[in-house]
């Protein structure tokens, strides 16, 4: 007998959000091992630049064919709220990790980033926000986890402090620019708005880079193989296929089982790191995992029952913000 046309749909339509799904688990998960890979042989400010300008042109270019220049037509203060978000996620935010990756494991850099939702946690409170106290002993939990993760590799002097200052830094602006950007004028076209956040955030990134000496020491001939490709990946999936499949499941999908992401993108980046790259995986290291994971997972589940503006604790920990309406934004 034929399947109904409504049950066919639903089943096409949970075999796209799972398919979606898996694109953000696996490639914002791996972005953070080509983040560490491209900054081996290349400078972090520059290459980032040069990779969001390059998705930004490409992004623009498509939406430009599909509906034209008119569509690009915003006001002074949308455009002022995406070069905000711009500076916050990308300069400050994706800079920063692609900075520090250069001292710091990418597997222990996916999992310190990962505090990311427990931030704009605490933003809320410190903004006036009422928040239950199960979300606030998540977050509790949660920079246990990060203490347990990171003060042995400190003392031991394994692993660089500057390197998890600025992670940590990296971590704030992304929170800051995820809680601000559903506060503040921004294009009602999500694509349009992504597409000058990258535009401006990969301008940013060029300048600092270009204030930091960065262009004195680029040496082409000197770019391994691993970070030229390791850039195209992140272009090419990180900051187009990815952030593509999660604004389509923004508005396909419960908020609840996007949220996952999460807490799987960490996991992830751990066991690449562990497969590809070799990095050491401590008892010490799994225990602080298992904690922030854990931490982040109950703030999730805890603020997205019932919560109308759940996206907002959720922040992407990869390439942009997501625009005004459906919230989060990054790889």
């Amino acid at each position: 007998m034929a399947q109904p046309a409504f049950l066919a749909r639903t089943s096409r339509a949970d075999w796209q959000v799972w398919a979606a799904l898996l694109i953000v688990y696996v490639v914002w998960g791996s972005t953070y091992l080509a983040i560490r890979v491209v900054v081996q042989s290349m400078p972090p400010l520059i290459a980032g630049g040069v990779r969001f300008l390059i998705a930004g042109l490409v992004l623009g270019g498509v939406l430009a064919v599909r509906g034209g220049v008119r569509r690009f037509r915003v006001r002074r203060a949308e455009l002022g709220g995406a070069a905000l978000v711009g500076l916050l996620l990308l300069l400050l935010g994706n800079g920063g990790v692609s900075f520090g990756e250069q001292t710091v494991p990418s597997a222990l850099a996916a999992l310190i980033v990962g505090v990311i939702p427990l931030i704009v946690l605490i933003i809320r409170r410190i903004t006036g926000e009422r928040i239950s106290t199960m979300a606030l002993g998540g977050v509790a939990l949660g920079f246990v986890g990060l203490a347990v993760l990171v003060v042995p590799r400190g003392i031991d002097g394994t692993v660089s402090l500057v390197g998890v200052a600025i992670l940590l830094v990296a971590s704030v602006a992304w929170a800051a620019g995820t809680y601000l950007s559903s506060r503040m004028a921004l294009p009602d076209d999500p694509f349009i708005s992504t597409t000058y956040q990258l535009l401006f955030g990969g301008a940013m990134l060029l300048v600092a880079g270009t204030l930091l000496g960065e262009w004195s020491g680029i040496r082409p001939e000197s770019f391994s193989q691993g970070s030229v490709w390791g850039l195209g990946y992140l272009i090419v999936f990180g900051s187009l296929l990815a952030y593509t499949a999660y604004t389509w499941l923004l508005q396909n999908a419960p908020v609840s089982k996007v949220a996952t992401y999460a807490y799987v993108n960490p996991v992830v980046a751990v066991v690449l790191g562990f497969l590809i790259l070799q990095e050491d995986i401590s008892l010490p290291m799994l225990i602080g995992a298992v904690l922030i994971v854990a931490s982040v997972a109950l703030t999730i589940r805890t603020t997205t029952s019932g919560s109308h503006d759940a996206a907002e604790e959720v922040p992407r920990t990869d390439v942009v913000a997501e625009p005004s309406g459906a919230r989060p934004a990054s790889g």
